[in-house]
């Protein structure tokens, strides 16, 4: 058997660890990506890559919470409500609240709701914990995200045994971290994701191999992990729109795209997508969103600001990426985008030279700009790919000057060394 463990509203369920006073109360954890970046002021932001992983982010943070309410945080100067709520407590549901709605649209929803800023020093920490905790109980486990965790109890412990085996799991990890956890168990991954959503809150449910079929036979198809928007419209437009649909067109699948066909196995709960201990990295990026600017010196200056965090991320990931792309984003929903390959030894000034001319590709809709996001992938740790010769020597000394400004912003934050340009 297969389980798949879900931290309940982590972010809302970490705070409340810290804070007990948020206990059976509504609560936020929102968002703002452009709070602090583009300051010209030192904010003293630092970086975590602990619990790093494929699906797991590096997060740059900066001064913690220091009250038991952080809705002025997200307040302008003009008296505007900004920011995004990344999760919310299930009293704050029972209002109509969800994730990804502003704040002011949730506090309209429930005027007492309390937001808290992010801590995510605090979240890593207690996923970290996690980690170690689940470890010891789970022979094969892999960690999915910050908050998600798969594992395999086969040859561990009996089918007939994995419901009491989870149900207890699940008040340990509450007694000793105080944080609930709702788990799925399943012959597939993917089924036990599925059975995980349908127990939340706190609770466990087991589907075994005879029930499958009729555990996923209503189960809307925008509900399974995997299938996107665009592969939702396309099934959608095939007159399918639950698994049972799917499961029931098999020649459909059969005949098309090997992926096709894997998605259909998944779906079915008869795929052997086997639990991965260790997951590597293959891209890291960073983006943020701001209100509309029609400045392209403003604009080059945000993006130099982003190369430099994303470059302190590579150099702390002791990678060396060799594709690099920038995205734009318009408003009236236009977007462009460029993208470069070089086999350069990783630089501080080649990622943003790099970043500043792809920008330079990608910006041809001559609209305000409301978004700006960089990412780099193709590591050469893990493609052996040979570093070109001809700009060694100037590579080495940009890189060796890279390492000594990253041990710098380690000691003293990521605003201590700042390119000219971002004043």
């Amino acid at each position: 058997m297969k389980i798949h463990i879900d931290l309940d509203c982590f972010f809302v369920s970490a705070e409340r660890t810290v804070d007990a006073s948020l206990i059976g109360k509504p609560v936020g954890v929102g968002g703002r990506s452009d709070q602090h970046i583009f300051s010209k002021k030192n904010t003293r932001q630092t970086m975590s890559l602990a619990n790093n992983g494929a699906f797991v982010m590096s997060f740059f943070q900066d001064s913690p919470s220091s009250g038991h309410n952080d809705l002025h945080k997200f307040i302008d100067p003009d008296g505007r409500v900004r920011g995004m709520l990344t999760t919310s407590s299930y009293e704050a549901r029972a209002f109509g609240i969800r994730t990804g709605i502003t704040i002011n649209e949730a506090l309209k929803k429930c005027p007492g709701i309390i937001i808290k800023k992010p801590n995510m020093k605090l979240y890593q920490r207690l996923s970290h914990e996690l980690h170690n905790f689940l470890r010891l109980r789970i022979p094969l486990l892999e960690q999915g995200s910050i908050d998600e965790f798969y594992g395999d109890l086969s040859g561990w412990i009996e089918d007939e045994n994995v419901p009491e085996f989870i149900d207890k799991l699940r008040h340990e990890v509450m007694q000793e971290l105080n944080l609930p956890l709702s788990i799925g168990a399943a012959p597939s991954k993917y089924t036990a994701k599925l059975a995980t959503n349908k127990a939340k809150p706190f609770a466990c449910k087991t589907i075994y191999k005879e029930e499958v079929d009729s555990f996923i036979h209503t189960i809307p198809i925008d509900d399974f992990p995997g299938i996107g928007k665009k592969t939702s419209l396309k099934l959608h437009g095939y007159g399918l729109h639950t698994l049972g649909d799917i499961q029931k067109a098999k020649e459909l699948f059969l005949h098309q795209t090997k992926s096709t066909w894997d998605l259909y196995l998944r779906v079915c709960g008869i795929d052997n997508t086997p639990i991965e201990k260790e997951h590597i990295r293959k891209s890291i990026g960073i983006s943020r969103t701001f209100d509309p600017i029609r400045d392209r010196t403003e604009a080059l200056r945000r993006l130099t600001i982003l190369s430099r965090h994303l470059s302190f991320a590579i150099m702390r990931m002791g990678v060396i990426p060799t594709n690099f792309h920038v995205g734009i984003s318009y408003e009236l929903r236009e977007s462009s985008k460029a993208n470069a390959s070089y086999n350069r030894l990783f630089s501080e000034r080649f990622f943003k030279d790099t970043c500043l001319e792809l920008f330079k590709q990608a910006d041809t809709k001559g609209l305000r700009i409301i978004r700006i996001s960089i990412s780099s992938s193709s590591f050469t740790t893990h493609s052996h790919r040979t570093l070109s010769l001809i700009d060694h020597e100037e590579d080495k000394k940009q890189h060796a000057l890279t390492l000594k400004t990253k041990k710098l912003r380690e000691k003293y934050g990521l605003d201590t060394l700042r390119w000219g340009s971002e004043i």
